[in-house]
């Protein structure tokens, strides 16, 4: 029986789980480094890091060799029992990050994480209602789901009362401006917590958001925001917690983004990045949070809890990034990168923004002048699919009047010519894209 095509996949058995979000026309068989390859035999540079999360690239060789030592000696446990791995790696997490963020639970994915983190803010402070940013996406589960407004609240019934959108502070396209015509972005701060504070019934427990909006299109908080929304927590008397599924672990040129700006959450999520690849996550907080919750009982008790086989390859994860110091390495390849992509800004009238930090850019189309309405969205989807003939998979916000917009995230561990190779087959689309449109 002939090998079945991704196309003939999806009408058959899938279930499409995507949006209106195609499936990329061919089936992958394998991946090494920065890149994946076909069935046909076609190499395909990953400027998405797989899910935003291989920081390593795909089949490092000591998270192969992890993986195969641990699962033969233990994978698996009941969640109520402890190993070394995850001892080791909640210890090692700790020692990453400031004070007080020494207590961590060890989960699975992002909107896991999430969960367990909004779940403990609203035992902790006794309310209910969360804070979280109007392009915000934190997952597909409950509580992350109604706390995500970018995609995904349409069509399945009411969402939980009690959640807030706060307005993005994104500054190519400002909403409240100053005389200059540029982002006010403390007075949008300060409008958007009087209309929070004119719907809440009394009961604001936390807020949550990401300190680099990814999926709501790279958007990097102005210096001083996050300072200054911590403060308007504290007059509150809410949590802030911190999501960092794409931004933690060196892949924005420091450990954590939050570090940039000096402020530490009172939680804080990890997941994508931690496990490189495979399903890991981490809720930390710090021991005077995780004491009030233990006291009030909390119960976040799922089945892969703690689970070793995944804290190894944490473990494993942590020491690459510690020994090839992996947070200068993209900080220089960051730099490298937006340099290349702010020249075809210069080359490419439909360019409109190139913005991030590290290695988690944003390059943003401008095609509704010159197309019509709906034209960038078109221009990024053309870009995309020649991209992929000639050989390099990019990623497109899948959102409707976002599709423009690029979330560009190779591995920490890509090359030099790997980069100059993938901006040259970007530069390459972006000129075939234009004359076929």
């Amino acid at each position: 029986m002939d090998p079945e095509t991704a196309g003939g996949a999806v009408e058959r058995h899938l279930i499409r789980y995507s949006g209106r979000a195609a499936f990329t026309p061919e089936v992958i068989t394998r991946a090494a480094g920065t890149s994946v390859f076909t069935e046909s035999g076609r190499e395909l540079l990953d400027f998405t890091s797989g899910q935003m999360s291989a920081i390593l690239g795909h089949s490092h060789p000591e998270i192969v060799a992890t993986v195969r030592e641990q699962v033969a000696h233990l994978d698996h446990l009941h969640s109520g029992m402890l190993s070394r791995p995850v001892i080791d790696l909640t210890r090692r997490l700790a020692e990453t990050l400031p004070d007080p963020l020494d207590k961590a639970l060890l989960l699975t994915t992002g909107a896991e994480a999430n969960e367990a983190a909004v779940r403990m803010a609203k035992l902790v402070t006794g309310r209910h209602e969360i804070v979280s940013f109007a392009r915000s996406w934190h997952g597909m589960t409950q509580a992350a789901a109604n706390a995500t407004y970018s995609a995904g609240r349409k069509g399945y019934g009411p969402a939980a009362p009690g959640n807030f959108a706060l307005p993005v502070p994104d500054r190519f396209h400002p909403d409240i401006v100053d005389a200059e015509g540029v982002l006010d972005w403390r007075r949008q701060l300060d409008l958007g917590f009087d209309l929070i504070d004119a719907q809440s019934v009394g009961s604001l427990a936390a807020c949550l958001v990401e300190p680099i909006l990814s999926s709501g299109g790279v958007i990097e908080l102005p210096s001083g925001y996050l300072a200054a929304l911590a403060q308007k927590c504290r007059e509150r008397d809410m949590l802030l917690i911190l999501d960092e599924a794409q931004t933690g672990l060196c892949r924005t040129g420091d450990w954590y983004a939050f570090e940039h700006e000096g402020v530490v959450p009172d939680i804080l999520t990890l997941s994508k990045t931690l496990g490189a690849g495979l399903p890991l996550a981490a809720v930390l907080t710090s021991p005077e949070i995780e004491q009030q919750a233990y006291d009030r009982g909390f119960l976040f008790f799922t089945t892969h809890a703690s689970d070793p086989l995944p804290a190894a390859v944490g473990n494993t994860v942590l020491d690459v990034l510690v020994r090839d110091h992996l947070d200068k390495r993209a900080r220089e390849l960051g730099t490298a990168l937006r340099g290349q992509l702010d020249e075809l800004a210069t080359r490419h009238d439909v360019v409109g923004d190139v913005r991030g930090r590290g290695l988690l850019l944003g390059m943003e189309l401008v095609g509704d002048q010159a197309l019509g309405a709906g034209g960038a969205d078109r221009l990024g989807a053309a870009v995309t699919r020649r991209c992929f003939e000639l050989g390099l998979h990019m990623n497109i916000v899948q959102l409707p009047g976002m599709g423009g917009t690029f979330r560009i995230a190779p591995p920490l561990t890509a090359s030099d010519d790997e980069i100059a190779r993938g901006v040259a087959i970007l530069d390459q689309a972006l000129t075939d894209a234009v004359r076929g449109l």
